[in-house]
C-alpha cells in the first residue's frame, strides 16, 4: 500500500513535493490543496484533485500525511499547529530563533489530536543539523561553524515579499571566503555573524512604492538581515525573471575539534551541499520525513518530532537486510 501524501499550498515548495513523490515507489499523490482558486491551478500529476484549503478536513481519510509548504515568516506558525490536530504533517520552518517555540505549540496540537508532525525539515535545519550533532558527539571538544551560500533563500526571499510595496524579490546568502578558509585551517577563530556571510536583495516594487522605507524594513529586518552587511537593489520585473530565475543554494557545516590527551591531534569535519534547485532538494527530505511520519504514527509516536528525534531506518524505502547488505 502505498503512503497518500497531500501537498497545502502549491508554490515552488509544492511543485517539488509533487517531483520527489514521482521517485519514491511507496508513495502517491492524493490531492493538492490551494488558497487560490482550484481552477486556475495545474499541477503536473494526471488524475489528482485539487481542492480549495477551506475544503481540506473534507478529505482527511484521503491522505496519510500532508505536507504544509508555507513560508516561515507567517504561514507555518498558524499552519502547522492548526493542521497537526487532524493530520500527520511535515514542515520546513527555518527561523531558527522561534523554533523552541513552534515546536512548543505544534506538539500541544499533534499530542491533542494523536498524530505526528516533524517539523524543521529540509537541508537547514534539517540535514545541516544532523551533521553539527554527528559532530558535536564525535569531537566534543571544539567549534561549530555553519556556512550557506552562495544561493537563494526562499525563507528570506518570501519574507521580503511580505512587505508593503514589493511585488517579487530574490535574496541570495553570501559566504565570506576568508572566514571559510580561516575555519578550515583548524584555527577555530571567533566568528560574528556578520563575519561569516554577507546578504544581497533583489527586489522589485509598485510603481511609487517608498525606496527607502522598503529597504529600511529589509535590512532592520529582525532574524533574517539586521545582523548581517545587507545590500538592496531594485530592479524591474523583466530583470528578476531574466537573471534570478533559479533557485540554487547549499553550504557546508564544519566542525573543527581536537582529540588526544593533550588535546594535540587536530580534525576538521566538513559536510557540504550544492543544490542547483533548493526547493526541489528540500522537497526530497520533506519526502524521506514523511515516510518516517506515517511508520510513526502506526507506532502511535504521537508529538511533534524534529530530525533528532527520526531513526535514519525510518526514512528509508529499504528493508534492514537491505540497509545492511548495501549501506553499512
Amino acid at each position: 500500500m502505498s503512503i497518500r501524501i497531500g501537498i497545502l499550498g502549491y508554490g515552488n515548495l509544492g511543485r517539488g513535493v509533487e517531483c520527489a513523490i514521482k521517485q519514491n515507489s511507496d508513495m502517491e499523490l492524493s490531492c493538492v490543496f490551494t488558497r487560490r482558486d482550484p481552477s486556475l491551478v495545474t499541477i503536473l500529476t494526471d488524475g489528482v484533485n485539487i481542492y480549495n484549503t477551506n475544503d481540506i478536513l473534507k478529505h482527511k481519510e484521503e491522505i496519510d500525511v500532508l505536507i504544509i509548504c508555507g513560508g516561515s515568516a507567517t504561514d507555518l506558525p498558524a499552519m502547522t499547529p492548526k493542521y497537526a490536530k487532524d493530520f500527520n504533517v511535515i514542515d520546513s520552518f527555518d527561523t531558527h530563533a522561534n523554533i523552541p517555540q513552534h515546536f512548543a505549540n505544534v506538539d500541544a496540537a499533534a499530542s491533542e489530536g494523536k498524530h505526528v508532525a516533524i517539523i524543521s525539515v529540509g537541508w537547514d535545519p534539517g540535514m545541516f543539523s544532523l551533521n553539527r550533532a554527528y559532530a558535536n558527539a564525535i569531537l566534543p571538544d571544539g567549534k561549530d561553524y555553519t556556512f550557506w551560500g552562495k544561493g537563494v533563500s526562499q525563507g528570506h526571499s518570501d519574507a521580503i515579499r511580505r512587505i508593503d510595496g514589493v511585488l517579487d524579490a530574490r535574496q541570495y546568502t553570501i559566504p565570506v571566503e576568508a572566514a571559510v578558509e580561516a575555519v578550515r585551517s583548524g584555527s577555530n577563530p571567533e566568528l560574528s555573524t556578520r563575519e561569516k556571510h554577507t546578504r544581497e536583495c533583489f527586489v522589485v516594487v509598485e510603481e511609487g512604492a517608498d525606496k527607502a522605507r522598503i529597504e529600511k524594513e529589509i535590512v532592520t529586518m529582525p532574524n533574517y538581515f539586521s545582523d548581517y552587511d545587507t545590500t538592496v537593489h531594485f530592479i524591474s520585473q523583466e530583470e528578476l525573471d531574466r537573471d534570478h530565475k533559479g533557485i540554487p543554494h547549499g553550504g557546508m557545516v564544519i566542525r573543527s575539534g581536537v582529540s588526544g590527551w593533550s588535546k594535540e591531534t587536530k580534525h576538521v569535519i566538513e559536510y557540504k551541499l550544492t543544490l542547483e534547485s533548493n526547493p526541489e532538494f528540500t522537497s526530497s527530505v520533506l519526502i524521506a520525513y514523511a515516510r518516517a511520519a506515517y511508520r510513526m504514527s502506526k507506532e502511535e509516536n504521537y508529538g511533534c518530532k524534529t530530525v533528532f528525534d527520526i531513526a535514519p531506518a525510518y526514512l528509508l524505502n529499504m528493508t534492514g537486510d537491505e540497509m545492511r547488505a548495501h549501506l553499512l
